[in-house]
This record gives C-alpha cells, sequence and structure tokens, in this order.
C-alpha cells in the first residue's frame, strides 16, 4: 500500500513474422500516471489511473532476434495531479478505492498486419475496434439479427479492396452461422468501418446466472483471402427500462445485489490475482441470489467485467466520480473516462447500466454523457444515469442511497443500502468473546452503533431493509421500486466507521468465507422480483452453554415457520419485515435445532436445522474449487479454508483456539484473515 514512484522494465524478443507487421501494447489499466519508453525512447504517458489505453511502437521494435526493452515509471501518489491543468481526479479520493499502486492489471502485446481492425483503445490510440449487437429480438422463437462492425485502418502503400466475414461460434466450438458484408475500397492511411448482419435462429440469450457467450470472428478479406481475424467474445440479451420497471429478456426483474469498490481486493494480494478468482467471488454473488454488482466510483478492471460475462452476473459500470457533481477539467476528466469506458467494455453483455455520478449531475451534464452513449454505445441496450436523478428528464434509471424511490417513469434502485458493520467473529451476545451487539468506539464523536453489530443482528438488519423495496416491487401498483444493492459485498481495506480498521459491511469476509448475511439473502433473492422456491435459514449456531435463553430468527420465504427442539415442537414463529420469524426466549438444549417451514395450504416446502457440535479435536483443509488445476508459474494462488472440527468431522461454531501455520515446499505463504487486523505475514 506503499505510494510513490516505481518502474518496470520487460525484456522480449519479436518473433521473425513480426518484421513489417503493426506492433502494439495495450495496458488493462495502472494506478496512477505513467511515462513510457521504448527501447529508450518515450511513447507517451497515461494518467487517470482509471481506463484501457494503448500505445503503437511499430517505428521503435527491433526484429531478427534483437532484445527489445519496455520501461514504465508509475507514479501512484495520492496527489497525483493532471500534467496539463494541475487538476487533481475527483476520483483520487482515500476514502473509497484502496491505493494498489503501479501495473495492476494485465499488458498485452498485439501484433497485426498493415491492414487492420483497430483496438478498443481511445486513450492515446483513438481507436474504437469491433462492436457488436443484437437487434429485432424473439426471445420465445430465440433469434435475433447479429449486427457486428469493425473499425479498419489500411497502413499499406496501396488502396485494398476489403471484404468483411462474421462467423458466430457457440460454447461448444460450433459455428452456427457464417455471413459477409459489402466489399470496401479503403485508400492508403485511411481509416473506414465495415459491418455485415444477418438473422439467427437457435440462439441461447445470456441472462442472469446463465453466462452463455459466443465467439464472434471478425474477418478482413483481401482477394476473398482472410488478412486479419479477430476474436469477440459476447453474449446476446434484450432489455428495456420503462414503467419505472427492468426488463431482460421480456421478464420484469428486480435488481438485488452489492454495490462493491470496484477494487474488489483480497488480502495478502491487493488487486492482482488470477481470473479463476475473479469468477469465485463474482460466482458466490450469484450463488447468494445477487442479479446485479454496482462497482463503486471508478470503472471495474476488464477481468472483472469479463468475469460477471462468465457467471452470469449483471453490471452497473461507473466511468470515474467522488460525491458529486463538478465542473470544467474535472467534468471534462469524467467525460473522457467514460468515453473510454464504454469504448472498451460496450461488447460485455454483463454491462447494462452507465453510471454518470456516485450523486446527481446536471441536466446538461446528463445529456452530454447520454449523446455520448449514443455515439459509441447506441444499440447496446444499455441504461444511463446517475445518483439521486429523482427529477431528471434526460436520465434513463436513477438511484438512491439510504432509502426507498418508487417510480413510474424510469427505474429507481437504492444503490447503497444497508451501510451497516458487523464483524464474522461475533455470531451474538451468548457467543465467546461475548461481544455485546454495538459496542465499540464513538464515531465523529457519536455513537456507532449500527456499524459494530454481530452476525446475527446484522443479518436481521439487512432483512429489514431490504423487505422496504421489496414490499413496493413490481406487481404492486403503478409506482414501484426496482430493487436495490447492498453495500458491501466482501470486506474491503477502505474507510470504515466500526471498531476495526476496515470496512465489514460485507455478506463474506475479505476471504469470501460466508456470513449469516449471506443466507439471508439467499432466501429473499431466489427469485426474479418473489422468491421462486421455498428457503429456511436459522441463524447462528446451537453450540451455547447451559441456561441459556434467547430468541431464535429464522429467515423464510415460507407462510409460517415451526421451530423444533430434539424434536419437541415450540409453535410457530411471529412474522416480521416479510421474511423473519421470532421465537422468543428459546431455552438451549444440547441436540438438534429444526425449522420447518409450510406454505399457504400448510403443507411443508422448506427445512433447515443446526446441530450441537463436540469438542475442537482437529483441524481441516479443504481447498476452494477451481476450474483448472494450478499453475506453477509464480503467479497462480491457492485458497485454503481452515476449519476446526469435531470427532464427527462437524465444524466448531465457537473454537477459539489459537492456530499456527507452517508451510513446506516451493510455495509463498500470502497470509490469513485474523481479528484485530487485515492481513498478517
Amino acid at each position: 500500500m506503499s505510494t510513490g514512484i516505481v518502474w518496470y522494465r520487460k525484456h522480449f524478443k519479436l518473433p521473425a513474422t513480426a518484421k513489417g507487421q503493426k506492433v502494439f501494447i495495450e495496458f488493462e489499466g495502472i494506478r496512477q500516471g505513467g511515462d513510457f519508453y521504448v527501447n529508450g525512447k518515450a511513447i507517451g504517458f497515461h494518467e487517470n489511473g482509471v481506463t484501457a489505453f494503448g500505445f503503437d511502437i511499430t517505428d521503435l521494435v527491433k526484429f531478427d532476434g534483437q532484445e527489445n526493452i519496455i520501461a514504465a515509471r508509475i507514479d501512484n501518489d495520492w496527489n497525483y495531479r493532471e500534467r496539463a491543468t494541475n487538476s487533481k481526479y475527483q476520483w483520487e479520493d482515500k476514502n473509497f478505492n484502496a491505493n494498489y499502486g503501479g501495473i495492476i492489471r494485465n499488458v498485452f502485446l498485439h501484433i497485426t498486419p498493415r491492414l487492420y481492425q483497430t483496438l478498443p483503445l481511445y486513450s492515446n490510440l483513438k481507436t474504437t475496434g469491433v462492436y457488436i449487437y443484437a437487434s429485432d429480438f424473439d426471445i420465445k422463437g430465440k433469434s435475433a439479427t447479429i449486427n457486428a462492425s469493425s473499425e479498419v485502418k489500411n497502413e499499406t502503400q496501396q488502396v485494398q479492396q476489403v471484404g468483411y466475414k462474421v462467423e458466430l461460434i457457440d460454447l461448444d466450438g460450433k459455428m452456427i452461422k457464417s455471413f459477409t458484408g459489402d466489399k470496401i475500397a479503403i485508400q492508403p492511411g485511411e481509416t473506414k468501418t465495415l459491418a455485415a448482419r444477418a438473422s439467427v435462429a437457435g440462439l441461447n440469450f445470456w441472462s442472469w446466472g446463465y453466462g452463455y457467450l459466443y465467439e464472434v470472428k471478425t474477418t478482413l478479406l483481401v482477394n476473398d483471402q482472410p488478412v486479419d481475424v479477430v476474436t469477440t467474445k459476447t453474449g446476446f440479451r434484450k432489455t428495456a427500462f420503462k414503467d419505472g420497471m427492468i426488463y431482460l429478456n421480456d421478464r420484469v426483474m428486480m435488481v438485488h445485489g452489492y454495490a462493491q469498490r470496484t477494487s474488489n481486493e483480497w488480502p495478502a494480494l491487493g488487486t492482482s490475482i488470477p481470473a479463476w478468482m475473479s469468477d469465485y467471488s463474482n460466482g458466490l454473488m450469484v450463488e447468494s441470489g445477487g442479479n446485479l454488482v454496482r462497482w463503486m466510483h471508478i470503472s471495474p478492471s476488464k477481468q472483472d467485467v469479463e468475469s460477471c460475462d462468465r457467471v452470469g452476473l449483471i453490471q452497473a459500470m461507473p466511468a470515474g466520480d467522488a460525491e458529486k457533481d463538478v465542473e470544467g477539467t474535472r467534468w471534462e476528466q469524467r467525460v473522457a473516462v467514460m468515453h473510454d469506458a464504454i469504448t472498451y467494455n460496450r461488447n460485455n453483455p454483463s454491462i447494462i447500466f452507465y453510471e454518470c455520478g456516485n450523486e446527481s449531475i446536471s441536466e446538461p451534464h446528463m445529456a452530454q454523457m447520454k449523446a455520448l452513449r449514443d455515439k459509441l454505445d447506441p444499440y447496446g441496450g444499455r441504461a444511463i444515469g446517475s445518483r439521486e436523478m429523482l427529477d431528471s428528464k434526460v436520465a434513463e434509471y436513477g438511484g438512491e442511497m439510504l432509502y426507498t424511490n418508487k417510480s413510474a417513469h424510469i427505474p429507481m434502485w437504492a444503490m447503497e443500502y444497508s451501510r451497516d458493520e458487523g464483524s464474522r467473529k461475533y455470531w451474538d451476545e451468548w457467543t465467546p468473546p461475548f461481544h455485546k451487539d454495538g459496542d465499540g468506539p464513538l464515531h465523529n464523536g457519536q455513537s456507532a452503533a449500527t456499524y459494530n453489530r454481530n452476525m446475527e443482528s446484522h443479518a436481521l438488519e439487512n432483512v429489514k431493509r431490504w423487505y422496504e423495496f421489496w414490499k413496493e416491487r413490481p406487481g404492486t401498483g403503478k409506482r414501484v421500486s426496482s430493487g436495490g444493492v447492498n453495500i458491501v459485498w466482501s470486506e474491503t481495506n477502505t474507510h470504515h466507521r466500526g471498531e476495526e480498521n476496515y470496512r465489514r459491511s460485507g455478506e463474506v469476509d475479505a476471504m469470501r468465507i460466508k456470513k449469516q448475511n449471506y443466507y439471508a439473502h439467499e432466501v429473499m433473492w431466489d427469485g426474479w422480483v418473489s422468491p421462486e422456491r421455498y428457503r429456511a435459514h436459522i441463524v447462528g449456531h446451537w453450540n451455547y452453554r447451559q441456561g441459556v435463553k434467547k430468541d431464535i430468527y429464522v429467515i423464510s420465504s415460507a407462510a409460517k415457520v415451526e421451530l423444533k427442539v430434539n424434536g419437541k415442537s415450540l409453535g410457530y414463529g411471529e412474522l416480521s419485515d416479510g421474511f423473519i420469524f421470532t421465537f422468543q426466549n428459546v431455552e438451549w438444549k444440547p441436540g438438534v435445532l429444526t425449522a420447518i417451514g409450510y406454505d399457504k395450504n400448510n403443507k411443508e416446502v422448506c427445512t433447515n436445522r443446526l446441530e450441537t457440535t463436540g469438542d475442537p479435536v482437529a483441524l481441516r483443509l479443504t481447498e476452494i474449487k477451481r476450474p483448472t488445476l494450478f499453475l506453477a508459474n509464480g503467479n497462480d494462488v491457492s485458497i485454503v479454508e481452515v476449519e476446526v472440527v469435531d470427532a464427527r468431522g462437524r465444524r466448531c461454531p465457537t473454537a477459539l483456539d489459537m492456530i499456527h501455520y507452517t508451510l513446506e515446499g516451493p510455495a509463498e505463504w500470502r497470509g490469513v484473515w485474523r481479528w484485530g487486523q487485515t492481513i498478517t505475514y
């Protein structure tokens, strides 16, 4: 987390086939500003600290087996200022995304012919790349028109008669459609756009939890021979934003998910993680019932964007902001970042919201951003808006932070609700270490009780807050709530109000271990608007001391819930806030606690049980499942969960034993998440 100057150097040799070709370098992102050199010569700089950018290095690289050197000088000072204007960037704010500086994302070298499809890198290169979208949807008939276009540059010395071919390939590698566009003459030094379109049947549409993606190969043809081929991975879905509601593939949905810091960091690793870990974290959001992630303040990494495509998680993509509208240079900086971000991410189906501000912006500013969307992504089915656009006549969606809005016009969804914090180390007041709910230091001289919750009260609060929106859900009248996203998904190394030195509002902790909040959302969010399957979750554990009497809470989508201790019924719980069933003053007895949910016809529809476990006797190590084998390249990561278990292999929820770790073999120990501090090495 240090700030200042860091230098990088990369030595490489180009293959013989690269001679006479174009050579580009692409940076997915750095933090904050950087100067770049090839073989000792400056090629340019980039300094917004958010978006991707590229350089044309064709005339500076060496061939014939000679070594090349790319050097980068990166400055991640919190007080970095734009060189041309001496203005700070608005999103350079210590309250939001942790400053993991330097080259924080991937870097690619591209070798192309001199007649080529450009890269979607507007910064420096001023190019826009390939654009793929669908139109004329027939969702029930599983068909649509697939449209493809490519910005093409001719850097040869002669006029080129260029044809354009598009191939659509499904997840099984089968080509399901091939079609062509018109042949166009492109003069030397000229840039033109080639396009083609065709109706395609038998499509699988991208959806929530169903990240169906196609490969779209766009090929430039000269004399009917392929010259340049670009493969774009994308998906097709239909959206609509009307009558205060959001539609995906002709089906109304209530958005529910998380407002997550764009850094999306992990302890001891920061933001530089293998892609499978992004899928693991983002996939857990979907498993919890989340259908939307709202990245906060700045545009997400391409790795997370593509991950959400794969796991079927809708995204709201911001550009760059802090918490207010601005004018002059700082507004132009925000427009420039949005320009870059739309250009770079407009083929990713999971993005359906473009966010122009973390606070309301003026109508002229909203109109300017909307015009930018219409220029760069007019057919992608993405709404553009901002937070707190209640009275806007221009925005296509809006939202609030702390309270419910109902809209009959544009969709309104809460963008940062349930800001309370609660630690995973505290179950409730009856469990060691016997932390009284709400205890903790003052925040700005006032009580911070809501930022020092235990898992029990935190889960209940999240249910109460969601119910505010759900009771105004689509189908309840002409003025409805479109839902909201809970802040945040995972514990984060940013500003906090509770007793620890990090933000603990998450449904999972920083290692993505589930908290009780997670299971609460899993119950409430199991459906597009209302729960479509019955679920029940008993909040807490069943390992108390003799004599303990406490209220037991069951979160369920059933019509009524019965509680049993060792088979003996305690009757039915009192329903509140739509999903909470309370059983007062339950006496603990070792054994089994069972919750049984019934529908309105008294039919048993769901159950959940807790069991008293024995004394801790052993540790169980479980490697988190991953889609590929460990890649021993110095960059991959293995995540191992450690559980304290009893003689029957059951997790002991109240164990406080000290665990000592040792590591043998050619690996690097990066640390654990433990009480009182974020990282230990």
